[in-house]
């Protein structure tokens, strides 16, 4: 393919691309004008919490299956091979602790914001410090989400589709709630599978067959092995992917809002458990077809490496798949960018807003949540902007995203849910910390440049694996099937070995960005414990559930959930007047 000729959309790909906005906009508008009509914060934030499994968990899969997973995976697997695949290992332990410890806790406090349980625990000054982490979190996550599309489109020839995706998201969002944003993921995510398989198998077809595929693959290195490398600088390996993708997972499905306000929608607790076991299989496919996409796209031309392109020559003989790819992409960016918009609306009034104001009425609650929703959706706008200047692909500019401020909000609610001596003093110094440490290895990364990643050699002729090594770019590619290095380590697969000269400080910001969640969550927890026996004693309420095998329970008389009837679903709210339980740190 000849990456200068152009590639044109017909009239058949606009048509779908267009069908897909009007169907997502019919849906919200459908919501508007049914039901209670979107009249209290109830339902416009929380759907009336009377969600069923399938279309939450769905939706739990479409909120962070942004255009970043589509345009990003395919892109790391053509550059770097399919090593990241492993990430997969992750979701396991990544799904199953938040459906047995944080969806009940959660759950059963029968809470709007999942940083109310910040102020129960804490106080209300870590409760707005963790909403302003989440905000910022979120605000910068759009941005990147708008950037991806907008790239694509630019690639497509589709200019001025990015405003309106903007707008009719902002739409659907602000009229039909948080019920229309999880039934248009629903729909969503059909169009993005239906996008993927389509490429896939039209892709496939025309390289000369799935044998044919695996041959260009294999011959261009682009299948690794089990990498068992325990060095934390470098960028993919097992322990990367699949434990440091653990905290990844346990800050996105544990508690960012944008996923607890999906478990909190639920019918009852046993229909938010059931939705994050029902998110894991999809993931996996999810994953294994950007995956496999990015394989089809080396194997079809070893020498572009834009998705977008790839689709476009791919399909450019079959009207209609093109601009189904591209619904498919901006299916992906509308359904993250609408969960953005709704749970941002929904922390900046219930954390910041309403407890300001107690005497707020309902009716003009509701429409201010709707103003919130408006604003933050012409936000996204802008900051799509900045999101090129990061430099890094943009796979990982999300995931640095994460890490950087997903991390410590995660060490903020594991502080809370098993220290009992752990104090608001702690909390609010470790969060400092987890962010200050965070932001310090993140920027420090972007702009030395550091723990890039250097990509595969582009030939789909190169020699298979063998025992050899090769120079690229200054780095020494090994291909060590039983190679002992320094380390003590074996590594089953391509190893890039840079220079061993580097300081301490660039050591330190070459950290794989896998492990930034674990590395914040790690910092917030350490410092606030330290902080905290530091100033003696907590304060408890004795009414706070613990969650499963707390060490809370014991400590101080709280109840664990295991405890409670499976049907008892109500609030567990401390009363006015609720007596609390000091006791001095260490007993």
């Amino acid at each position: 393919a000849d990456p200068s000729e152009h590639r044109f959309f017909t009239v058949t790909d606009y048509v779908i691309f267009g069908l897909l906005l009007a169907a997502s906009a019919g849906i919200g508008l459908y919501h508007a004008v049914s039901g209670g009509r979107q009249r209290t914060t109830q339902e416009f934030l929380m759907a009336d919490r009377s969600m069923r499994c399938l279309p939450v968990s769905l939706s739990l899969i479409a909120s962070f299956q942004s255009a970043v997973a589509i345009i990003g995976v395919p892109a790391e697997v053509y550059a770097h091979g399919t090593q990241y695949w492993f990430i997969g290992c992750a979701y396991v332990l990544g799904l199953l602790i938040p459906a047995h410890v944080f969806i009940p806790l959660l759950y059963r406090l029968h809470l709007s914001s999942a940083y109310q349980y910040l102020e129960l625990r804490f106080s209300r000054a870590v409760r707005v410090c963790g909403t302003l982490t989440f905000i910022f979190q979120m605000v910068v996550y759009m941005g990147v989400c708008v950037y991806t599309p907008a790239f694509a489109l630019n690639a497509g020839t589709c200019g001025g589709a990015v405003l309106a995706t903007g707008l009719v998201c902002t739409l659907y969002t602000t009229m039909g709630g948080l019920k229309a944003v999880i039934w248009t993921d629903v729909f969503q995510t059909g169009v993005m599978f239906a996008g993927q398989l389509a490429v896939i198998v039209v892709g496939v077809q025309k390289t000369g067959g799935p044998a044919e595929v695996w041959r260009k693959v294999w011959e261009g290195n682009r299948i690794s092995g089990l990498d068992l490398n325990p060095d934390p600088t470098q960028r993919h390996t097992f322990w990367t992917l699949g434990v440091g993708g653990v905290f990844l997972m346990l800050s996105l499905y544990g508690v960012n809002q944008a996923q607890v306000q999906r478990y909190l929608s639920s019918r009852t607790e046993k229909e938010a458990i059931r939705s994050c076991y029902m998110v894991f299989p999809a993931l996996q496919l999810a994953l294994a077809l950007s995956c496999i996409m990015g394989l089809v796209m080396f194997a079809r031309y070893c020498d572009e490496d834009m998705v977008i392109y790839f689709v476009m020559d791919t399909l450019q003989d079959l009207p209609g798949l093109p601009g189904l790819f591209v619904a498919c992409l901006f299916s992906a960016a509308l359904s993250s960018i609408s969960s953005a918009f709704n749970s941002l609306a929904t922390v900046t009034m219930e954390d910041l807003i309403k407890p300001r104001f107690p005497a707020m009425s309902e009716e003009t609650a509701t429409l201010l949540s709707k103003a919130l929703a408006l604003s933050y959706g012409l936000l996204c706008l802008l900051m799509a902007y900045l999101t090129h200047l990061m430099g890094d692909s943009v796979l990982q500019v999300a995931l640095k995203t994460f890490g950087m401020m997903g991390g410590p909000v995660l060490g903020l609610f594991c502080l809370g849910m098993f220290f009992p001596w752990a104090n608001s003093t702690g909390a609010g110094a470790g969060l400092a910390a987890g962010l200050a440490v965070a932001f310090w290895v993140g920027i420090g990364s972007i702009v030395t440049r550091s723990g890039a990643g250097r990509a595969l050699p582009v030939s789909c002729s190169a020699a298979p694996p063998s025992h050899n090594t090769s120079a690229v770019g200054g780095a020494v590619l090994r291909w060590a099937w039983s190679d002992w290095l320094c380390s003590g380590c074996v590594l089953v697969s391509v190893t890039c070995v840079g220079s061993r000269t580097q300081s301490g400080l660039q050591r330190f910001y070459s950290l794989s960005y896998m492990w930034y969640s674990g590395f914040s969550c790690l910092s917030v927890v350490l410092v606030g414990l330290a902080v905290s026996f530091l100033t003696a004693h907590a304060v408890l309420d004795p009414q706070l559930p613990a969650p499963p095998g707390s060490p809370l329970k014991g400590a101080n008389g709280l109840p664990a959930l295991q405890d409670a009837a499976p049907e008892e679903t109500g609030r567990f709210l401390p009363e006015a007047d609720s007596p609390f339980v000091e006791y001095e740190t260490g007993v």
